[in-house]
């Protein structure tokens, strides 16, 4: 495929914008090569400027889990911005959708809207920090909270040790509240309280993680947090942005069977626009502003479009339950089929799966965290993520991210993109 155009908008975004984009992942430094830009999309496709077709993996991250564009969401956005786009004052609008998410969502009782998912994790840790009095967090290496000051950490020289800022900017002041433990080590974690005892006012972990590829949690080691919050008063924050109305209508929670105190949403919950959310039961957000001490506001959260495209997306979804065994049964059917083509080749490899979030490692040994992670073949994952975009397949274009498929994927999609994948191992 030809991507002339798309090279000369990178060119000219480069003048304008740090590193020519937004976000940094766009900017394919993981896999080389220029950024393809989108021009539109619909179902399960992208179509980029130079006038190609791709097969959508990545659902805008996460958001698009009934497909891009679709014509009830469109709709209703539409209607919605007629009537104006900010007002800044309540609406019975965002009291519709609470009510919807606090039916669908087990173990709480209210939820905030704010305007993206680093807002709403770093909103909850405030809060799990203004009700236990306490400063210090756990969080695990290779978990994604957003760039909120305190998620910005990385490991020390022992699984222990304090972190140390991972970005220029933020101080070592708040890197000391910030410990680092292992994903699905729970030792790990014990460890901690042992060393910091009373002073944790919180875990924060993805239950499924989804920013080291698709790692899901081995038998017992959410169990085991939930035990350790308790133990130890502290409270456990489920980061929902990827899982929330995607793994189940009631996320994580609902599919693994494991309570949080705090969960935090993103991504599905606004149908594509920006939005983040958290939430809890009565005696936690009773601690919020206006009601409690804890201050939290924002001028855009609740806006009327995001409210309105999330109610539509989230709506559908309630309607339709069996959209997520469909999802999880075509993320079966594309592990299956890159399995065959991986077994065929001979090469390292591990596939790893739960729910429609699915990833490909070029290695010997299983991931289940992020050192485990790091052990892929980089080299090997970028000749497959160029070899795949050429034959119109987009994936993430990162060897430590998640797809997240959507509904609009036919299996004739999915045909497509093994096909697309067996030829491209053919050729190497």
């Amino acid at each position: 495929m030809r991507y002339t155009r798309s090279s000369a908008l990178f060119e000219a975004a480069k003048k304008v914008i740090p590193g020519g984009v937004n976000s940094p992942v766009r900017a394919f430094k993981s896999v080389g090569g220029t950024p393809v830009f989108i021009e539109k999309a619909k179902g399960a496709y992208l179509y980029d400027e130079d006038g190609n077709r791709l097969i959508d993996y990545i659902s805008s991250w996460g958001p698009m889990i009934i497909g891009h564009a679709k014509d009830e969401v469109i709709d209703a956005i539409s209607i919605q911005a007629k009537k104006g786009t900010s007002y800044g004052i309540p609406t019975a609008l965002e009291t519709e959708i609470a009510t919807l998410v606090v039916d669908c969502v087990p173990n709480i009782d209210k939820v905030r809207f704010v305007n993206s998912g680093t807002e709403a994790c770093m909103s909850a840790v405030r809060l799990a920090r203004g009700i236990t009095k306490r400063e210090k967090i756990i969080k695990f290496a290779g978990c994604y909270h957003g760039h909120s000051d305190a998620f910005l950490i990385q490991a020390g020289s022992g699984a222990i040790t304090f972190g140390s800022p991972n970005s220029p900017g933020v101080t070592q002041g708040t890197a000391k509240d910030t410990l680092l433990a292992n994903y699905n080590d729970l030792e790990s974690v014990e460890e901690i309280f042992k060393q910091h005892d009373q002073h944790i006012a919180a875990i924060i972990v993805e239950p499924v993680a989804g920013n080291m590829g698709c790692i899901a949690p081995q038998p017992g080691f959410l169990e085991g947090l939930r035990t350790l919050c308790d133990s130890y008063g502290s409270i456990l924050i489920f980061d929902e942005v990827m899982t929330g109305f995607r793994l189940a209508m009631g996320g994580a929670q609902e599919r693994l069977g494991i309570k949080a105190d705090i969960v935090t949403f993103g991504k599905v919950i606004g149908g594509g626009l920006p939005v983040g959310a958290f939430a809890a039961r009565n005696e936690i957000m009773q601690q919020l502003a206006p009601d409690g001490p804890v201050y939290q506001a924002g001028t855009l959260s609740g806006n009327p479009l995001a409210m309105r495209a999330g109610l539509t997306t989230l709506t559908i979804l309630k309607n339709d339950l069996s959209l997520f065994s469909r999802l999880d049964k075509k993320t079966e059917t594309l592990h299956n089929g890159m399995e065959r083509v991986l077994q065929q080749k001979g090469i390292p490899y591990q596939i790893n799966r739960f729910g429609s979030m699915i990833s490909l490692h070029f290695t010997d040994h299983p991931v289940t965290d992020f050192k485990s992670a790091a052990l892929g073949n980089n080299s090997e994952f970028k000749n497959y993520f160029h070899g795949m975009l050429d034959r119109g397949v987009y994936l993430p274009p990162s060897a430590f991210e998640s797809y997240f498929l959507n509904d609009a994927l036919s299996e004739e999609d999915i045909a497509f993109t093994i096909h697309a994948f067996e030829d491209y191992m053919k050729s190497i």
